[in-house]
């Protein structure tokens, strides 16, 4: 196991080499430029070349490159040059919004979408399996920011339910050691906070996690049905073991396994995705920092942030392939 996970790890190398040099190209191939964009319209050319020389955005593309290569191996992702904050700083105080979104996400879709999908393949044919393909089709087919807004016109403006905007109410005294709010309020005692924060957080939540939910459902029906007529099922079935424990030793793990897969894929679909969703909640996340290092031209904050994201959907896949080696020790050998 422990040559597995290395051969694994030495794969991340060349992986985000690659990545940086195709971000650092088409970064700079964006539209404008970051003097443009921050100096406005009415810059002079030598307010723009004086701030091409601080930022070092007049010398050659290769000489940046190399320079911005040797500050992110030592951990340094540079300078916003719209906030004069470092990009790490701004990662250290947004990241824990969207792993607490795209968290919240994935469980209300796995949640939901196992039992979906393995009730729909133990019912194949019948009434329960055709809603689920239905409903499974519509989940993919909204976009997530169409659903978003419906969500909040239904259940913020019309009912009155739940909380619109933010994370948290604004009235709230909460203390927020790590970030993640709701977890902030439980490891603190302050459970009207931890309660507010899951408040704020359920409707996004529903809005990010419905598409993959959508997917799950459907991959882990298939997979029901592919290997519950394999013929190890068949025989435990013939030597009168219970159905239940049919379906717990011999099915349903054997069929999580595409699953697997589909939800290491799916972490880095809901940290992409969590744009438009913090967007229309107005969530302080990676998502919303992003959109606005595009349209500001920030190359540090768009190099940094999405080289981290890239790096945590790396990693995210690596604990993906360790788990599939735990769940069939043969992968280990491959």
């Amino acid at each position: 196991m422990a040559r597995f996970v290395v051969r694994r790890l030495l794969l991340l190398v060349p992986i985000l080499l690659g990545l940086s040099i195709l971000l650092f190209v088409w970064v700079r191939a964006l539209p404008g430029s970051t003097a443009q964009a921050l100096l406005g319209e009415r810059a002079t050319p030598e307010a723009i070349d004086r701030f091409n020389r601080q930022y070092g955005l007049d010398r050659p593309i290769t000489t940046q490159y190399w320079a911005y290569l040797k500050t992110t191996v030592r951990g340094d992702l540079g300078t916003s040059v719209a906030s004069r904050r470092p990009v790490t700083t701004e990662i250290r105080e947004r990241f824990p919004a969207t792993v607490e979104l795209a968290f919240a996400a994935m469980i209300f879709a796995l949640v939901i979408g196992l039992p979906l999908g393995f009730f729909a393949a133990k019912r194949y044919g019948e009434f329960f399996d055709h809603s689920s393909l239905f409903l499974s089709l519509i989940g993919v087919s909204i976009p997530v920011f169409f659903l978003a807004i419906i969500l909040k016109y239904v259940f913020s403006v019309r009912l009155g339910w739940l909380p619109s905007i933010g994370r948290q109410d604004v009235l709230i005294d909460a203390q927020h050691p790590t970030g993640f709010y709701v977890l902030d309020g439980i490891i603190t005692g302050n459970w009207n906070a931890a309660w507010d924060a899951s408040r704020h957080l359920l409707l996004p939540a529903i809005a990010l996690g419905s598409i993959p939910l959508a997917i799950i459902a459907r991959v882990t029906r298939a997979s029901t049905l592919d290997v519950q007529n394999e013929d190890y099922v068949r025989t435990a079935k013939a030597k009168g073991l219970a159905p239940s424990a049919i379906d717990r030793r011999h099915v349903l793990r054997n069929a999580l396994l595409p699953v697997t897969t589909i939800i290491g894929l799916q972490v880095g679909i809901l940290l992409g995705g969590a744009v438009l969703t913090e967007t229309v909640f107005a969530i302080p996340g990676m998502g919303s920092w992003l959109k606005e290092a595009i349209f500001n031209q920030d190359y540090p904050a768009l190099q940094g942030g999405i080289l981290f994201l890239a790096f945590v959907f790396v990693l995210v896949n690596l604990l993906v392939d360790i788990s599939y080696g735990l769940i069939n020790p043969q992968i280990r050998v491959s």
